[in-house]
């Protein structure tokens, strides 16, 4: 392989035997319209990604069992059967990466009918290892006290989701959490960080706070889509001054609706150097099977390209695997 800016692989690892998270969701869309498991794009992925998080689930699916996807939200273009002998064919090469149905993101917003019970089933079904919860909802109406914290009056509801999602799904099941991109802001040092206004400043300060974020494993930051003033860096350490554990820093294959610099590949790795020092930091990349307009190369670079930039920056083995 050609390395990334003359870094080379376990230069930067975690601590021994731990390996730094790299999630990647895998855009159900996206994937290959094939009736051959072995032939998608999930059963092909290198070993490197420790975390596949299968987009999106709606948390008000509808799922009565014999692996029948329609009314569940995702958008695969083949069936639940194929999609279970893709997962099991993943996991045969490549045992330790962890397959995560993807519940919420933009659009599916059916919190309040969440029904976990038809969702824990359907992980079980699929042979998958559990959930990357990405709670999003329309207006998480953040606002700042006369005090200067931060209150959202989605606050209530998303400490309950989280603890109806390790309910339903105890260890060893895996919970992650995609935070939002300003979530982690608005109080301390982050009370002044752009941007600084707006209904999702801070939506994620009082989950990460609670009893219930006992129950994760793994949060990932949708570090982008936040307009040109936006510095992931910054999120990142926002979100690390409220969590311990595994942390990933996202990175975008897309370029931003909301304006800013794009994902290249120089700022992608330039980016990761950045969280090396501390042991528990990863990335995330959103998403697999995704392709920006134009001609591809290091300043547009595909999933593929980023795929192996994030995983030579994190020093992972393997990074000469393809990407399918």
């Amino acid at each position: 392989m050609v390395l990334v800016l003359g870094l080379s692989p376990g230069c930067a690892g975690a601590a021994e035997g731990e390996q730094r998270p790299f999630l990647a969701y895998l855009a159900s869309w996206a994937e290959v319209a094939t009736q051959d498991p072995a032939k998608t794009l999930l059963a092909r992925l290198p070993g490197a990604i420790s975390h596949v998080a299968l987009g999106f689930v709606k948390p008000d699916l509808a799922y009565a069992g014999d692996l029948d996807l329609s009314g569940t939200g995702l958008a695969f273009p083949f069936s639940g059967a194929v999609l279970k002998a893709a997962i099991a064919a993943l996991k045969a090469e490549h045992p330790d990466t962890k397959v995560l149905l993807a519940v919420g993101g933009w659009g599916y917003f059916g919190w309040d009918a969440r029904d976990f019970r038809a969702l824990a089933q359907l992980v079980t079904d699929l042979g998958a290892d559990g959930v990357d919860l990405d709670y999003e909802t329309a207006d998480s109406g953040c606002a700042r006290t006369p005090d200067g914290r931060i209150a959202c009056a989605d606050d209530a509801r998303a400490i309950a989701v989280l603890a109806d999602l390790r309910a339903a799904l105890p260890r060893p099941h895996v919970v992650s959490l995609a935070g939002w991109s300003v979530g982690a802001y608005g109080e301390g040092r982050f009370a002044a960080s752009e941007p600084r206004y707006g209904p999702y400043v801070g939506m994620m300060r009082a989950l990460l706070k609670s009893e219930a974020a006992q129950g994760l494993d793994l949060v990932s930051v949708m570090s982008y889509d936040a307009g040109p003033n936006y510095q992931p860096l910054e999120a990142f350490r926002a979100y690390r001054s409220l969590w311990p554990g595994p942390l990933a820093l996202g990175i975008q294959v897309m370029p931003s609706d909301a304006g800013g610099p794009r994902f290249t590949v120089a700022r992608t790795v330039n980016l990761l150097q950045e969280v090396l020092s501390d042991p528990k930091a990863g990335a995330m990349l959103y998403g697999l099977g995704l392709v920006p307009p134009g001609p591809t190369g290091p300043d547009n670079p595909d999933y593929r390209s980023l795929t192996r930039a994030i995983c030579v920056s994190l020093g992972l083995a393997g990074c000469d695997a393809p990407v399918p």
